[in-house]
């Protein structure tokens, strides 16, 4: 008789052992992280060439005074040098792999065709390595360019300031920092990071490191690697406060814990550069009652860099104001919840009757169940960005559409109206009550992409590929997205015994359904060199679109004077504005030949999904263009939104397929006495958007959400659904600022 032995085949057993030992001597877990190789090849020049003469026909259509052609970029793009983008590159947490930035480089080439675009990977785990690494893809990427003064592609150098506090009084926000040149004399040494050690330490134990190697074995080295991508970020040491940058070591993580002292340091260094706040509206990491008040102050901000604000992006629409706010704050500092209204439901209130919902389901009596709904209100509150978690058991579909504007385009999640744009327009300083400060800004877009692709925009495709979704592809590691506790007719407070891990903590679940293939900035340019597209910046001569390429123009015209978007002009007489639109090329399917010659099938397959910017001859059509005015406080008195008129026009395009051309007066400014801010939005007919539908609400006959269809970034929902519904695409003309004589 034989004897069968119960073991298992000698492959598995020799593979769990070099998992295992790799775990333990973690020199052989280490990733081979560089920047990439970018590919060598230009765009052919009648490609680029075809990007200047598609704008000729519809500028002489609707006599367009400028000669400038209109560039489009993406100065919002990370890489897998950011930590958030490294974890959720994992396969089997939805990503695609790491991408490095010279994916970026190729992407923005040949995937998008852009005609400019930035890194801007989050400085707080960029460490020198990196950094080198950085400098090094952009710089690859420029000597592909061609022609310096008419390059194909420009590449920008640049970071993320990333500043988070759950003290409104003490949170910042986000900020991107530019720099002109790239040549190593010419940019810093190192990024300047904001305080956030937590970014140094590993999201997942050895354990899971093990767990999802093994159950993933062809990418076993992503997740062996984890430990050693984050331990380099711990290792590298702090640089010392208080020196001057050009003294201190490039070996050290540099943190700046103010705008303040951002712009101080950037100052120290000397090089021309530029700062873009962005997704400072974004409800995930920002507290609700978080305002732009305290960085209207002249110590926090800077106008000679500090003169533009990226509106919109892969995290939504960060442009409207309103009136409502998620917590009430007393004169005394009390904080409270509010009732809905004007078609918001703050979600402590839907914590609340979620609490009352159960406590009656359990008959535990009107005045238990009462007080029981109030003290969840309260618990939410006091909670601040992670309120969610203080409804035990509580899902996606219990919270319905809480929290969120129902009335914005394509809203950025739990939208925080105190830091939206409009709301920065409008808001003064008046420490020198004699001189109101304000902050005049243009407008961009871009992507805020996490996986190297810069300009995702150009299609409505693959949304695990081309917006911010993500999550687990397998239900067994759903226990990271999911709140696993039993539902319980009664809040929790959070305290420090509370154990949650960051994905939920953060509410990723509900995000996945506001996460957009991303923005542009337009700039009106000379040409297609560096230095005029920076000049465009620094005049505020661009726009932002929600990603299609709009063509708009802007003017205030002053008689023969021409002044372009972005102006600052001093008046006796009235104002009077022309707009012009035409919309964006309907695209075809795949890619331009030149893609696969330059790229190869493999990569064109895996960088670009086989889809790239492909235009047709035929554009959409422009549907209407709408006028906001903003007047700038000159009153501490005077209430914000009574100061913004939006929409204040409305015009209808008659649009045959060229675009339309409007003009208009403001009759009544001289009436006014006061500045008045201006700005034009361009609005195309709708057409299919990922996510677009937001949270996908079934409403009552009253309007009120009653369920909710939400897109999952994991297993939930399918991978190849691509959660379109019909969408306004816009473009968001920089506004001109028109003072009284």
């Amino acid at each position: 008789m034989r004897t069968i032995h119960n073991r298992k085949p000698a492959w598995k057993i020799g593979r769990f052992l070099t998992i295992a030992v790799c775990l333990l001597a973690l020199t052989a877990c280490e990733l081979d992280l560089d920047g990439g190789v970018v590919t060598d090849q230009a765009l052919p020049d009648s490609s680029v060439l075809a990007k200047g003469d598609a704008q000729l026909a519809p500028r002489d259509e609707l006599d367009v005074l400028s000669s400038k052609q209109i560039l489009f970029g993406d100065l919002h793009v990370h890489s897998a040098f950011s930590t958030d983008a490294f974890i959720t590159s994992m396969p089997l947490m939805g990503g695609g792999g790491l991408h490095p930035p010279a994916d970026a480089c190729d992407f923005a080439r040949y995937c998008s065709a852009l005609d400019f675009w930035s890194i801007n990977d989050h400085a707080e785990g960029v460490t020198p390595e990196r950094w080198m690494a950085t400098k090094d893809a952009i710089r690859q990427c420029n000597a592909v360019a061609g022609d310096t003064d008419n390059p194909d592609l420009v590449s920008f150098l640049g970071w993320e300031w990333s500043h988070v506090d759950t003290d409104p009084a003490k949170h910042y926000g986000h900020k991107n920092v530019y720099f002109l040149d790239t040549d190593e004399a010419l940019v810093p040494n190192r990024p300047i990071a904001a305080p956030r050690d937590q970014l140094g330490k590993a999201p997942l134990g050895k354990a899971a490191q093990l767990m999802l190697a093994v159950k993933d074995f062809p990418n076993r080295d992503l997740y062996l690697g984890i430990g050693s991508y984050y331990q380099a970020i711990d290792d590298t040491p702090k640089c010392e406060r208080g020196i001057d940058v050009r003294d201190l070591p490039s070996d050290c993580i540099e943190e700046a814990y103010s705008p303040a002292e951002l712009f101080t340091k950037l100052d120290q260094w000397g090089f021309d550069s530029i700062v873009i706040p962005h997704g400072n509206a974004w409800g995930m990491n920002t507290p609700p009652t978080t305002s732009w008040d305290k960085q209207v102050a002249a110590k926090m901000d800077d106008p000679l860099r500090q003169f533009l604000v990226e509106i919109y992006s892969g995290h939504g629409n960060s442009e409207e104001y309103r009136s409502w706010r998620a917590v009430d704050v007393a004169t005394d500092g009390t904080r409270t919840c509010p009732l809905p209204g004007e078609g918001f439901q703050p979600c402590c209130h839907r914590a609340g009757e979620i609490i009352r919902q159960r406590c009656d389901s359990e008959s535990l009596g009107a005045a238990e169940c009462d007080a029981r709904q109030t003290e969840a209100q309260q618990n939410y509150v006091d909670a601040g960005i992670s309120g969610h978690l203080t409804v035990p058991g509580a899902q996606v579909a219990d919270w319905l559409n809480c929290g969120q504007c129902t009335d914005c385009f394509n809203p950025t999640f739990k939208i925080r109206p105190g830091t939206t744009s409009q709301y920065a327009l409008a808001k003064a300083n008046f420490d020198q009550p004699e001189a109101p400060r304000h902050f005049r800004w243009g407008f961009i877009g871009s992507s805020d992409n996490h996986r190297s692709r810069p300009g995702t925009g150009y299609k409505e495709f693959d949304r695990l590929a081309m917006t911010e979704s993500n999550g687990p592809r397998d239900k067994s590691l759903s226990r990271n997205t999911s709140d696993s506790r039993e539902p319980e007719a009664r809040s929790v407070a959070m305290g420090p015994d509370v154990k949650v891990n960051l994905n939920r903590k953060r509410n990723m679940e509900r995000q996945g359904s506001f996460w957009m293939t991303g923005g542009l900035v337009a700039a009106h340019s000379d040409s297609r060199g560096r230095q005029d597209i920076w000049s465009s910046l620094k005049r505020k001569e661009v726009y932002a679109t929600s990603g299609d390429r709009i063509l708009l123009w802007f003017d205030l015209m002053q008689g023969e004077l021409r002044h372009p978007m972005g102006s600052e002009v001093s008046l006796e007489q009235t104002p009077v504005f022309r707009v012009s639109a035409a919309g964006a090329f309907k695209q075809k399917p795949g890619c331009p030949e030149y893609t696969e010659s330059s790229l190869g099938a493999d990569r064109m397959q895996q960088l670009c999904r086989n889809e790239c910017y492909n235009p047709s001859t035929e554009r959409k059509k422009i549907d209407r263009i709408e006028i906001v005015r903003i007047m700038p406080q000159q009153d501490a008195g005077e209430v914000i939104g009574d100061l913004i008129e939006d929409p204040w026009r409305v015009i209808p395009c008659a649009d045959t397929g060229e675009g339309c051309s409007v003009e208009f007066s403001d009759d009544g400014w001289q009436d006014l006495g006061r500045t008045a801010a201006y700005y034009a939005r361009a609005i195309q007919e709708p057409s299919p958007a990922i996510n677009a539908g937001g949270l996908r609400c079934e409403l009552d006959d009253e309007g009120n959400c009653i369920k909710v269809d939400p897109c999952y970034g994991d297993y939930r929902t399918d991978a190849d659904d691509a959660c379109l519904a019909p969408n306004e695409e816009r473009a968001w003309s920089s506004p001109i600022f028109v003072d009284p004589v």
